[in-house]
């Protein structure tokens, strides 16, 4: 037996598996030649001795009417589809402030102690309600996989119940929600999902103390994450990216506006002027509130390109070349360990990767490689890294 995660693995005997072995049941009938980017084999550092199988990850072709990085970003925002009903349960997790954040279960009747477990955490100015959250906690839990969906601090259910905010740094309340599952879901295996802002979050807490995980984290995916914020806000002021920095900035105002009438207390990011960019909001509320003092220090200390280098757990990154607002240049110059993989597509957008099908069962080739991820066996891994 080998050991992952802190559970013991039977070891695989097996021949070196072709590229159609362990593809999901819902790609039948796809041509391995219709689906593979172009990439090469990069292999995890062998967590036993016997030989790996390869998880592919098929070539995202964009929608016909979705070709650039802000149709795809528009798309994702505006056009998630019907989602079901939200029946999740709620569960509080204090965290060492007294701050509190909320966890909505969603349980598969089918799910069984020791089954796999899942922790989803949304991008900026989202909340549990998020659709991509929504969309992909459903899709893993019609493969029994149980879902948490995180509401990060004063977002969501949680509003009323914190007094500080939410930020890149915030890897020590994703640690605190991973030990509430494993306390919910003894025995099994734990996958963590961040998506934009919350992919940033988990990079950091997978690298920066790895021993202070727990054992039952057995896999990291983070999609889009800006792990340069500087970089990041500096590219949101030039041409079309404007738009996204006023978009994001008015949903942030808003939030701390009602956020404000929840909990007294929470100064007033309009003083001394109203901000007119994100990098200004984060240097007159974010840095000072959260203790960094200016939003340059905040970007600094929290950016999680450098805890990269320290993950240990198996990870996989993927961003999109036309990305407006993260810029793939970020992602590529990240110094990455043996059990992290960048896996980047020619287009995709922003948390859109809204594709033609290609052998998925709808045109969201995110949701996907997500539930790939999560159900693919840990030990048996070999990411492609795409050329």
């Amino acid at each position: 037996m080998g050991q992952l995660g802190g559970r013991q693995i039977a070891r695989a005997q097996c021949p070196v598996a072709g590229p159609s072995l362990f593809l999901p049941k819902y790609w039948s009938g796809v041509k391995w030649g219709d689906w593979v980017e172009s990439a090469t084999d990069v292999p995890f550092p062998p967590l036993t001795d016997e030989v790996s199988l390869n998880l592919s990850l098929p070539n995202f072709v964009p929608h016909w009417l979705l070709r650039n990085g802000h149709f795809q970003t528009l798309a994702a925002a505006y056009l998630d589809g019907r989602l079901p009903p939200d029946r999740a349960g709620r569960h509080l997790v204090t965290l060492a402030d007294g701050d509190r954040i909320v966890l909505h279960d969603d349980c598969p009747e089918s799910w069984n102690p020791g089954d796999q477990a899942a922790l989803l955490i949304h991008g900026l100015a989202g909340d549990h309600r998020s659709p991509y959250l929504r969309r992909v906690a459903h899709r893993l839990n019609l493969h029994g996989v149980r879902t948490f969906r995180m509401d990060m601090r004063s977002c969501g259910a949680g509003m009323a119940l914190a007094k500080l905010p939410y930020h890149s740094g915030r890897s020590d309340d994703a640690r605190a929600a991973l030990r509430e599952i494993v306390r919910q879901c003894p025995g099994s295996g734990i996958a963590a999902l961040g998506f934009s802002l919350g992919g940033s979050v988990l990079l950091k807490l997978a690298g920066e103390c790895p021993a202070l995980n727990p054992p039952e984290l057995e896999s990291v995916l983070a999609v889009c994450p800006p792990v340069d914020l500087a970089f990041c806000v500096e590219r949101l002021g030039d041409g079309l990216s404007r738009f996204y920095d006023r978009y994001f900035l008015t949903l942030l105002m808003n939030h701390v506006a009602k956020w404000r009438t929840l909990v007294p207390g929470v100064p007033d990011p309009s003083i001394p002027r109203p901000p007119r960019r994100i990098e200004e909001f984060d240097d007159q509320f974010t840095g000072p509130l959260c203790g960094f003092g200016t939003g340059a220090n905040y970007y600094r200390e929290t950016s999680a390109w450098q805890f990269v280098p320290g993950i240990r757990v198996p990870t996989l990154i993927l961003g999109a070349n036309d990305d407006p607002l993260v810029g793939i240049e970020s992602l590529r110059r990240l110094k990455l360990p043996d059990s992290v993989r960048l896996h980047t597509t020619p287009g995709g957008g922003h948390l859109g990767f809204r594709g033609q099908g290609c052998g998925d069962p709808d045109w969201s080739w995110m949701d996907w490689r997500a539930v790939d991820w999560v159900l693919q066996p840990r030990q048996k891994q070999v990411i492609m890294r795409a050329a």
